[in-house]
């Protein structure tokens, strides 16, 4: 009797190995896009803000970037605008050109008495900056940077 418990023992753990054997294999990983949202609320950080977009497309060129302006953040996203550097259009046209998307903050724009023709063509114009934030990192995966 205790020679056929053993014999049973042992026929189920070698049964029941493969299920445990499979539960310890490393899991296969699934590409998942890189999503990083870049929230500019000042242009004296603009240009500082688009090297590191440059140096981030650099090291993830797959990466999805969305920089989101509000408040002062708009203004290097203004026609015309530019710094003791020159025109932003330039640098934002480049990133552009790689994938970067400029959002404006349309509250912002309302509260200074702009219309959305007072962004650059290379912007998209959304209804508010915060709550693009929010939907971007709560709905959509973003991850959160402020330079």
């Amino acid at each position: 009797m205790k020679y056929a418990v053993s014999s049973l023992l042992l026929a189920a753990l070698l049964a029941a190995s493969p299920v445990f054997a499979a539960k310890t294999q490393p899991a296969v990983e699934q590409a998942v896009q890189e999503k990083v949202l870049y929230h500019v609320t000042d242009t004296s950080i603009a240009r500082m803000a688009m090297r590191n977009i440059e140096n981030h497309l650099g090291a993830s060129p797959e990466a999805k970037i969305v920089v989101v302006t509000h408040g002062k953040g708009i203004d290097f996203l203004l026609n015309d605008a530019k710094d003791d550097k020159g025109s932003y259009q330039a640098q934002v046209a480049g990133l552009k050109e790689k994938g970067v998307e400029f959002r404006v903050c349309r509250n912002t724009l309302k509260g200074r008495k702009l219309d959305d023709d007072a962004v650059i063509m290379e912007a998209q114009v959304v209804p508010s900056g915060v709550a693009e934030v929010g939907k971007l990192q709560a709905r959509e995966g973003f991850v959160y940077l402020k330079p």
